[in-house]
């Protein structure tokens, strides 16, 4: 649920965090019969039809470059508000109205347009998929085969730091869970709260648990749990996941009211940089969020590292969770797949695209990139991208958020699951067993 931002565009938070919206054959059937409710036609006489979101400043660019270079069949792209864009798109493709190329989150969603015959696989050789990172590959895979290619910047989620109210409570950054719960003991008696949570958003709350899955059990138990086998919520390492979240909350991690902080609103992110809490695990947009809201703070106090590691663990500590990134799909009933295929290949993250999210303190999802990290004037900016590029680049696997990568009507169980479990208003076995039930 939670989308790429392009800094010097923010838009809301909301926008940035959103919710994969799955199709099923069923749904798309049940649409067809829309008829006129989705957009007049399906191309453009000449040119391409893509859709997107309205805050992909970076994106447009690369249309209007394309544009320039096509000046008798451009894109005609069409920029959606979030909530409208997911119902737009469902509806379109049930009514076969869609454009040549649509955004997407990738994941489960994703997956049913796939499944639905909706969507072309790409080849190597048609878009040079291969120059992209691995892991973020992963959320546009299905079958071996590539349904996407990546159009912004890298967003794994992170452990931030105020490196004043560590340092003055004599607390390092921690490396392992065990730190963590150590660190929580000492910050407490500094009358700080140890880790900023926007539970009232409930989605903060489900990138501690996707972690402590992953360090518990490793990737493969949501892998599982992704493939539709329903009795995967009721594995182990998902009961002693729920167990170590709420070991956090009774230690008084999150302080006592953590459930009245919704995201939106920026008070999280605030409790930061004034000091008033030592953490905060979020993902890579929040340091935009911090730059544009306390610049002092980032370039003076403003530390960074890896969630930390279990040292029981079956997982990776290099593992990470988050957003991969978002991507550009070609649909199957496209009558203007060269021309689809030529825009993808050439003017999707080429190097002018990578100099333009680099500059906006983003890391594009490709290979190779040291060299031009190693240009960055700003020394702040060097050192926060090269952290995110490495991060990602090490990471064995780059788990796509949940409640993007699951279908929608397990989204909603979810986040209510995880509250329930934060809020310890049931046990961490019966988390497992409730979503069970939901996914059967």
């Amino acid at each position: 649920m939670r989308g790429i931002p392009v800094i010097g565009n923010l838009g809301s938070p909301r926008i940035r965090r959103v919710v994969a919206s799955a199709v099923t054959l069923a749904a798309a059937a049940s649409l067809a019969a829309c008829g006129s409710s989705g957009p007049s036609t399906t191309s453009s006489a000449k040119g391409l039809t893509m859709w997107a979101l309205n805050d992909q400043t970076i994106l447009k660019e690369s249309v209007d470059a394309y544009n320039k270079d096509h000046s008798d069949a451009k894109i005609t792209l069409r920029l959606f508000a979030n909530d409208d864009y997911k119902q737009k798109l469902r509806v379109a493709f049930g009514a076969n109205q869609a454009p040549d190329l649509f955004f997407s989150w990738g994941g489960g969603a994703l997956n049913d347009y796939v499944k639905a015959g909706k969507v072309d696989a790409l080849t190597a050789s048609e878009v040079n998929s291969d120059r992209y990172t691995p892991s973020v590959m992963q959320s546009a895979t299905f079958d071996e085969k590539v349904y996407g290619v990546p159009v912004n910047g890298l967003a794994p989620v992170v452990l931030y730091y105020n490196k004043k109210v560590l340092a003055d409570a004599g607390v390092e950054p921690p490396k392992t869970y065990e730190d963590l719960l150590a660190a929580v003991q000492k910050l407490k008696s500094k009358d700080v709260a140890p880790l900023s949570l926007a539970a009232g958003s409930k989605w903060p709350t489900l990138m501690y648990l996707e972690y402590l899955l992953d360090r518990t059990g490793g990737s493969r138990v949501f892998a599982n749990i992704a493939a539709g086998d329903a009795s995967a919520w009721t594995d182990p390492s998902v009961t002693k996941a729920n167990q170590k979240l709420q070991d956090l909350v009774k230690a008084g991690a999150f302080g006592d009211s953590a459930s009245s902080v919704i995201y939106d609103q920026g008070a999280s992110t605030a409790l930061l940089y004034t000091g008033k809490a030592a953490m905060e695990v979020m993902g890579t947009w929040e340091y935009a969020n911090i730059v544009k809201a306390a610049p002092d703070f980032a370039k003076k106090d403003l530390g960074y590292v890896a969630f930390p590691a279990l040292s029981d663990g079956a997982g990776s500590p290099e593992n990470i969770v988050g957003n991969p990134s978002n991507f550009l799909s070609l649909n199957s009933s496209s009558k203007h797949k060269s021309e689809a295929l030529g825009y993808l290949k050439d003017y999707i993250l080429n190097d002018s695209q990578i100099d333009a999210y680099l500059a906006a303190g983003s890391v594009p999802p490709v290979k190779g990139l040291d060299s031009k990290l190693a240009a960055v004037k700003s020394t702040t900016d060097k050192d926060w991208l090269t952290f995110v590029y490495d991060l990602v680049d090490q990471a064995p696997s780059f788990q796509l958020s949940w409640d993007q990568a699951l279908p929608s009507d397990q989204a909603d169980p979810l986040l209510t699951n995880t509250d329930k479990s934060f809020l310890r208003q049931i046990s961490p076995t019966e988390f497992g067993v409730n979503m069970s039930k939901a996914a059967s």
